[in-house]
This record gives structure tokens, C-alpha cells and sequence, in this order.
């Protein structure tokens, strides 16, 4: 009882904040609040791994906001994300918390695949979900302000900031850390959720969050470059995700969006992820 009612607090407090600061839409809100009422409820890593998401990705959001709405089509002051993003981000993270209370309980448990084999896997795939998450965001937030012009992923041509698919050292270096810290965030956390003893061996951890932010990133830039599209505009000297009249076609195909490249991208490095983490 008391876990549930810490759990309304902090997911009301974050989503009332997250709508008053320009973060979150209305929907986007709603959503947030289950998301974080689920990691709650189910554990203070799983808790300290989306905070540590939602803040680190809002501050980077209005970081430079005054470059970058020159230079994004989608541009909104603070970032206010809607149901849509807040789904395509938190949502397979929020399924393995409810999966993780009802298969496992509410116990914290070390990652240790001989003694915890399903425990161990669902904490790796939720550190590879996040990761993914934070490092394609602190990649999207940092790299579009690079000061030398991106490349494609696929073919190392030189395209314009904002395109799908494009990559910089900036970008790729901010995916990194935004994975790192991730993994940082949960290892340190750790040690007011296990014993300290178990809480010093997970360091691992680490290295699974710097893994899943590099390949997460990679994944989402190399699909973001096939299979959604990015066309120059001429009135409005941005790239653009649709075709259109003045458009000129960079990369990719109309098949996905930002939203199912989000999904797609961090459902597979979670496995990946958890994958790597039985080695």
C-alpha cells in the first residue's frame, strides 16, 4: 500500500510538472503518469531509470531551443510530447514493469542469470529500452547542433542537419553517454534496493546501459535513413518528414515515422540487450 501510494505521488508530481514546464501535452501527461505510476510501483531502479530518462531528455529538449527551432520542421518550445511519443518511448518499458510484478513480485533481485534467470532478463532488457531511449534522444538534442554537417549512416554522404539517418561525432558521442548514464543511474541505485554486497557486483550494468544507448542510436539512425523519409524544402530551408510540392527527396521511404522508429528501435535493442546481458 504504501509503494502504490508513493507511486501516485511521484508519477502525479512528474506528469503535473513535465505539463506545466512545457515538456508534456495534455495526453502526453495522462500517459507519463502510468508509465511512471508502473516503474514505481515496481522498484526504485526501475523508478530511477525513467526519472533519470524524463529529466536528462527535457533539459537537453530546451537546451540551444533557440538553434534548434530554426533548424527542426516538428519544432515545439520545450518538446511537448503527446500520448504518441510518451507510448512510443516508455511503452514496452512499462509492459516488462507490470510483467516484472506479476511473474517476479515487488522484490528487488540482483541480476545473476544462474540464480534470477527471468529477473535478470527482464532488468537487462529495461536498462537496453531506456538506453536506447536516452541515447538516441541526447543524440537527437546534441547533434543537430554540431557545427560541421552530419553524414548518412548508409552511405557517409553529407546531408543536411535534421535528416534522418544522419550521423555526427557530436551525435554519436551523446548516444554513448546517454546510454552510459543510464546504466550509471541504475548500478547507483542499486545499492539502496539490494544488499550491498549483490549491489557491488552488478556493475555490469554500466556497460550494458553504454552498449544499448551506442547500438540503440545506431539501429534508430540506420532505420531512420531506409525507411523514413527526409526531403528538403525549399520555402522552408528545413528538412521535412513528408513529400510534398518544393520537396526534394534526401533518404528513405515513406513507410514509418519517428514514432514507429522509436518503438521498433528500442524493442530490439531491449532484446539485444537482454541477450547480451545471459553472456
Amino acid at each position: 500500500i504504501v509503494r502504490i501510494i508513493l507511486a501516485t505521488i511521484v508519477s502525479t508530481f512528474l506528469s503535473v510538472r513535465g505539463k506545466k514546464k512545457g515538456s508534456l501535452a495534455e495526453s502526453g501527461a495522462i500517459a507519463a503518469w502510468f508509465a511512471g505510476f508502473a516503474a514505481v510501483s515496481c522498484g526504485l531502479q526501475f523508478a530511477a531509470a525513467l526519472i533519470a530518462f524524463y529529466y536528462s531528455s527535457s533539459l537537453l529538449t530546451k537546451y540551444k531551443s533557440h538553434e534548434k527551432k530554426h533548424i527542426e520542421d516538428d519544432f515545439k518550445e520545450g518538446g511537448q510530447r503527446t500520448w504518441v511519443q510518451v507510448l512510443a518511448n516508455a511503452g514496452w518499458a512499462t509492459l516488462i514493469c507490470v510483467t516484472y510484478m506479476i511473474t517476479v513480485g515487488y522484490e528487488a533481485t540482483p541480476i545473476h542469470f544462474d540464480s534470477h534467470p527471468w529477473s535478470s532478463l527482464l532488468y537487462c532488457a529495461y536498462i537496453g529500452l531506456y538506453a536506447c531511449c536516452n541515447g538516441d534522444t541526447w543524440a537527437s538534442e546534441l547533434g543537430v547542433l554540431s557545427k560541421t554537417k552530419p553524414i548518412l549512416v548508409t552511405t557517409f554522404r553529407t546531408v543536411p542537419a535534421g535528416t534522418n539517418g544522419g550521423i555526427s561525432r557530436l551525435g554519436v558521442a551523446a548516444s554513448m553517454l546517454g546510454g552510459l548514464f543510464i546504466g550509471l543511474i541504475f548500478f547507483i541505485s542499486g545499492f539502496f534496493a539490494l544488499p550491498f554486497s549483490q549491489a557491488l557486483t552488478q556493475f555490469r550494468v554500466v556497460f550494458l546501459g553504454l552498449l544499448g544507448g551506442t547500438i540503440g542510436s545506431m539501429l534508430d539512425s540506420v532505420m531512420g535513413a531506409t525507411l523514413q523519409y527526409s526531403g528538403w524544402s525549399e520555402s522552408k530551408k528545413k528538412v521535412v518528414a513528408e513529400p510534398g510540392p518544393g520537396v526534394t527527396h534526401i533518404t528513405g521511404s515513406n513507410i514509418m515515422n519517428n514514432h514507429h522508429v522509436n518503438a521498433f528501435s528500442s524493442l530490439a535493442t531491449g532484446i539485444i540487450i537482454a541477450i547480451m546481458g545471459s553472456w
